[in-house]
């Protein structure tokens, strides 16, 4: 079990995980590497990589249920609203004292600051999808995002 990691290496995580190109064919490497480690170790997640304001890869495996995709949903609309990995919102939350279900126009139905949800992040910084993950503790689900975009790098 992985530990929950600090604001500032959440940050350092967004400043040297991008990507220099992204297209439909890496967001399919991506689903497919988180997916393949997933079955492999018996992980009961949901999984979806979105870009270009739409998802190009979402697959749901034993054990998962239709719960984790509106966690899905909520965790990115999370990381596109803030642009940052929802993970990174959850910490700085947390240390600010307030959670997002707290925050004035922040609807729990659509936003949520549980981790899981990474942004794909150009070399410039700018977001253009996110991979997301749902379905073990949320610093868990973040740790596999990253994790599969660092394959494909």
């Amino acid at each position: 079990m992985s530990a929950i990691p600090s604001l500032e290496t959440l940050l350092q995580q967004e400043a040297t995980v991008r990507v220099s190109q992204f297209d439909f064919d890496t967001a399919w490497k991506i689903g497919s590497l988180l997916r393949e480690r997933a079955v492999s170790e018996k992980m009961p997640v949901a999984i979806e990589v979105f870009a270009f304001g739409q998802v190009l890869f979402s697959t749901s495996l034993s054990g998962s249920s239709a719960e984790n995709l509106e966690w899905i949903a909520r965790k990115r609309h999370t990381v596109l609203r803030n642009a940052h990995s929802s993970l990174y919102t959850q910490e700085l939350n947390k240390s600010q004292g307030t959670p997002m279900s707290e925050m004035n126009y922040m609807d729990p139905e659509r936003y949520t600051d549980s981790g899981g949800s990474f942004p794909i992040l150009l070399g410039n910084g700018g977001v253009i999808g996110t991979v997301t993950v749902s379905g073990l503790p949320s610093h868990e689900d973040h740790a596999l995002a990253v994790w599969a975009i660092q394959q494909v790098l």
